[in-house]
């Protein structure tokens, strides 16, 4: 059979594909060694420190509190509360940058803008020391936001430089990139932090500039190689750039009732994200504090997860290829119920029962995000991408609110991290009974969009 010839327009826009894979490698430095792996369990002991004059361990925990704007926090929940702050300055924020973007004819120049803004403050991290958690409590909110900001405008390019039939796969490939960039740097920061185990407080934060420059510099290649487009059936609206983007997102709500799949689909998406989201936010914690294992060891766990989710982020697009992305969302969401309940069960100080874990979060986690991003892309009406990518961006990465919450509270009211973890199985479980009730072809046509040849 004949192979369709490759024309000029389709070589162009791969080579930009190609480019656009390059932020996920970029941003996957932070989210891997400083969001998951690293920051959320240092900058618990900074707090401990604060509160007890010293850190606790998983056999004798701080169990004094920080009082925060005369609240009673428990250094333990301290990160969660953070995180839980970020998303709710997302959810009011992200809509706002989402509007600007779709009326922005330089939507490459404001990923890197924002991406750049976020690895300075991943950067400066390196200067929390001693008991000082506000300072590591006000980076770790700027860097969430302009994370959450970049990944806005970075998966509203997805719908330009990508075809319908092609989303998945480059969707795919996006995350399988990240995983093997984001890894790569772990290794490197797993080797220094072994080789400066004398002073791991030193070196955690060595491994925080680290990935805070990864960020930076990476983000050269798609800021160079991705073309600006102009915006598209933008909303007119009148006065400042700011009063537009407020008066495009009044009018996205608005709309947003005559789109009921897609709604459905994000009210799904925000239930089961901030299930894995706070899976991977915690999951050091949870190591360190709840099993006992050192930061070594739930770093080796964790590149673990890392490789294994570049074949199970491959392996996932291609059986979407053939049974269609919903379908496989679905079939990874049971897997995240088995992953939870495995979690609950592992026994404290059993490596081998850890590393399964870690195999087991592998294997699921990049394909169920990486088929969201791109299912939730034909569900989005044409020339208002980044809007509602803003929607979805704020409950994607490192920024639910309502997981981190009740993770959050959970332990405070337990002092335990293992109810704590199982109370996340209720997100997993209403964000698939939602997920089902999505009516894929009805969505993509009320969209206004082409359908791909498998949904």
């Amino acid at each position: 059979m004949t192979q369709p010839a490759v024309t000029q327009p389709d070589i162009a826009r791969r080579k930009e594909q190609r480019a656009w894979y390059w932020y996920d490698w970029a941003n996957s430095a932070y989210v891997t060694t400083i969001a998951a792996v690293l920051f959320a369990p240092y900058l618990t002991s900074v707090a401990e420190v604060a509160a007890c004059g010293k850190a606790g361990t998983a056999d004798v925990p701080c169990t004094t509190d920080l009082t925060v704007l005369g609240l009673t926090v428990s250094p333990g929940s301290l990160v969660f509360y953070i995180v839980t702050i970020a998303t709710i300055l997302s959810a009011l924020v992200l809509p706002v940058v989402g509007a600007a973007a779709d009326r922005s004819s330089r939507k490459t120049n404001l990923m890197g803008y924002f991406a750049w803004a976020g690895s300075i403050s991943a950067g400066l991290m390196f200067f929390v020391t001693g008991s000082n958690w506000q300072l590591g409590a006000a980076l770790l909110l700027v860097a969430t936001l302009c994370l959450g900001a970049s990944l806005v405008v970075y998966d509203a390019i997805l719908c330009e430089i990508a075809t319908p039939d092609e989303r998945d796969r480059v969707s795919s490939r996006g995350w399988a990139l990240g995983y093997l960039g984001g890894g790569l740097l772990l290794a490197a920061n797993f080797i220094l932090l072994t080789v400066m185990e004398d002073d791991a407080a030193l070196a955690v934060r060595i491994c925080l500039v680290s990935a805070a420059v990864w960020w930076a510099a990476f983000t050269l290649i798609p800021y160079l190689g991705i073309r600006n487009r102009p915006a598209v059936s933008v909303v007119p609206e009148s006065g400042s750039m700011v009063a537009q983007s407020f008066g495009q997102l009044w009018a996205t709500l608005r709309d947003l009732r005559n789109y009921p799949v897609t709604l459905t689909f994000l009210v799904a998406y925000l239930f089961y994200n901030d299930g894995i989201q706070t899976v991977i936010f915690a999951a050091s914690v949870y190591g360190e504090k709840q099993l006992g294992f050192e930061k070594s060891t739930v770093l080796s766990a964790f590149l673990v997860v890392q490789f294994v989710g570049i074949l199970g982020a491959l392996a996932f697009g291609k059986v979407a290829e053939r049974a269609g992305s919903h379908k496989v969302i679905l079939a990874g969401l049971l897997i995240w119920i088995l992953v939870v309940t495995a979690g609950y069960f592992t026994p404290k100080g059993n490596f081998v029962a850890f590393l399964a874990l870690a195999v087991g979060i592998g294997v699921v986690l990049g394909g169920t995000q990486a088929l969201s991003r791109s299912f939730y892309s034909q569900l989005i009406p044409r020339g208002r991408e980044a809007e509602y990518f803003s929607l979805y961006q704020a409950c994607e990465r490192g920024t639910s609110w309502m997981g981190t919450l009740t993770f959050g509270l959970v332990y405070q009211l337990t002092d335990s991290y293992r109810p704590a973890l199982l109370a996340l199985m209720g997100f997993f479980i209403v964000g698939a009974v939602l997920l089902a009730r999505v009516d894929p072809q009805r969505g993509i046509r009320e969209a206004g969009n082409t359908a791909p040849a498998v949904v």
